[in-house]
């Protein structure tokens, strides 16, 4: 079996991750959503292991929404304007890249963006307190190789293409279209990273306004999984969610922690995974007699075994 295909390299994007967050998908969902898409690297995996008939995608990011567009419903063209950036870079590669970020920062051009994401520092994506991509490149390589890039590409549009819906708008407008028979995913800005001169992401997240968003799912039975603070060795991210919204807490385990290693150290990174009462609810309806694997979910500090059979 070919490797799952991402042609959008992210730093933070869910790929790494994706089955142990598709294990907890209750079977295959009529629609999955992802209000904070990024390079919707769980809708892609969602496609490959066939989890979802369909997918919404939005982000407030509208170039990446754009790049994702075409990517998926135009992928030779966006391959063709790739290879010709990337043809073009070639004995001037600093200088044609803040070219390019400076005439992206302008037009918003997706090839553009594109062009950025394959050639950043560790596809680390930063911004601007005016919004603007401000990352540096890599001077070690020179981003994913045309022929590489057209495969991805081409992959990621046979999985989504005919059943992918594509929006920018801001996470809070999609609560009206959202309905019981689909799963959301949320991956929003963790805290502390969308704030501040240098941003990991195109937008920020105010906590309350999410509680928000998440009471009416839940008083309306919506089935999601939040992705929303982690922990690296005994260092925790972010504030716990308020008990009173009933939800689940899981930790998976990430890996090791890129920036530890490079410091010498060996700690391991979790991230925790939010999983609302009618997900909950619908996992124990459809579980068989089969027990493939039994996964621990953390509700406040008391654990609860649910047993789940791993598609």
């Amino acid at each position: 079996m070919k490797k799952m295909p991402q042609p959008i390299p992210y730093q933070g994007s869910k790929r790494n991750i994706a089955q142990q967050i598709l294990a907890l998908f209750p079977g295959k969902v009529d629609t999955l959503i992802e209000p904070f898409a990024g390079s919707a690297a769980l809708s892609v995996a969602a496609a490959y292991y066939g989890k979802a008939a369909r997918f919404h995608l939005n982000d407030l990011n509208r170039p990446l929404m754009v790049l994702l567009e075409m990517i998926i419903t135009e992928p030779e063209k966006i391959a063709g304007q790739y290879e010709k950036l990337w043809n073009a870079q070639l004995g001037r590669e600093k200088a044609f890249y803040t070219k390019v970020r400076d005439e992206f920062n302008k037009t918003h051009r997706p090839d553009y963006l594109l062009f950025l994401l394959a050639r950043c520092v560790k596809a680390s994506v930063r911004y601007n307190a005016k919004g603007e991509f401000n990352q540096s490149p890599d001077h070690r390589r020179r981003g994913r190789h045309p022929e590489s890039m057209r495969q991805e590409i081409q992959m990621v549009s046979n999985l989504l293409r005919g059943r992918t819906k594509i929006t920018g708008a801001d996470y809070k407008d999609l609560l009206d279209s959202i309905s019981d028979r689909d799963l959301v995913y949320m991956d929003p800005p963790y805290q502390g990273t969308s704030t501040g001169k240098d941003r990991r992401y195109y937008g920020s997240l105010d906590s309350g306004e999410l509680i928000d968003f998440l009471e009416p799912l839940n008083r309306r039975q919506i089935m999601f999984i939040l992705s929303y603070d982690g922990r690296r060795g005994e260092k925790t991210y972010g504030k716990e969610l308020p008990r009173s919204l009933g939800l689940h807490k899981f930790e998976i385990r990430a890996g090791r922690s890129t920036q530890s290693t490079l410091l010498g150290g060996k700690d391991v990174t979790y991230e925790s995974l939010y999983l609302s009462p009618a997900l909950v609810s619908r996992i124990r309806r459809y579980m068989d007699g089969t027990r493939d694997e039994t996964i621990t979910i953390l509700t406040g500090s008391y654990p609860q075994q649910l047993e789940l059979g791993i598609v």
